[in-house]
């Protein structure tokens, strides 16, 4: 059977695809560096673009710019997204930042994170004015620091949590958005959702991507949004992608936890070129 024919909404579309840097543990380091450059590359060849995470649900992983570096891989602007989390020394932030700039990668997805104790975590001393008035430095105040410090270079995306009470997730976005905010990426839907139907005509003008979960394990997406999600049923990942471009077609996809061997040809890549 031709399955590639078996689902034509997923077909001939523009994603972004996450992928994830290999772990400072691993024990195959050289291995998972090798696939992780497989998988760059395919995504950049096939006119996607590769969302590198930062650290993703507090696992410690070697940064995005580290393994970009390391093994020499080439980035085309509007086709790599970098993460960008809170839990950095202000000296990494701007090594991070600059090697961006040098590299042409201006798209940032800014989030507070999850965290590690391994981890440091920024300073509202070091950052100055943009923190005055808060205990903590979220992802709100690293927009604000990076538009200072780096006026009109980046492009600066924050998330959206469905699944948090609406009016403190509301709340979150209106001051994202005050911050300098420029697109929002939600995190997994699995079903028509009101809050983000209301995120969406709230900010109708800004580019909002919608995450779409690629994996059967609805245990782990649980664990990533955190909040208990039904695991009545199985879960049909490619059947959901397909649900979310009828139920929201006018917004772009981000994939996380692609299966590459399984899924990836099912995309059915076709274009030479990537549009946000």
């Amino acid at each position: 059977m031709d399955t590639r024919n078996s689902h034509p909404q997923v077909r001939n579309r523009t994603y972004f695809i996450e992928i994830l840097p290999p772990k400072i543990d691993s024990d195959k380091l050289l291995d998972d560096l090798d696939l992780f450059s497989q998988k760059y590359n395919r995504v950049l060849k096939s006119g996607f673009c590769a969302c590198l995470t930062d650290n993703a649900m507090g696992k410690l992983s070697y940064q995005p710019i580290e393994v970009i570096q390391e093994l020499e891989l080439n980035s085309k602007p509007d086709q790599v997204m970098i993460h960008l989390t809170t839990f950095h020394t202000l000296t990494q932030i701007h090594e991070i930042l600059d090697f961006c700039l040098d590299r042409n990668i201006f798209n940032l997805l800014v989030v507070t994170g999850d965290g590690s104790p391994r981890l440091p975590k920024l300073s509202l001393t070091d950052m100055g004015a943009v923190g005055s008035g808060k205990k903590n430095v979220t992802s709100v105040e690293l927009v604000k620091y990076i538009h200072l410090k780096y006026p009109s270079k980046f492009n600066l995306g924050v998330a959206f949590n469905p699944y948090e009470p609406f009016a403190g997730e509301f709340a979150k976005m209106e001051a994202k958005v005050a911050a300098g905010a420029s697109f929002i990426v939600t995190q997994p839907i699995l079903a028509k959702n009101e809050n983000l139907d209301v995120l969406l005509a709230k900010y109708a003008d800004m580019p909002v991507i919608l995450d779409a979960w690629m994996s059967k394990n609805i245990h782990l997406l649980s664990e990533a949004v955190g909040h208990l999600l039904s695991e009545d049923g199985a879960y049909d990942p490619i059947a959901n992608l397909e649900a979310i471009h009828k139920w929201y077609p006018q917004c772009k996809i981000c994939l996380t936890q692609l299966n590459f061997k399984a899924q990836f040809h099912l995309l059915d890549p076709d274009m030479t070129s990537f549009e946000w």
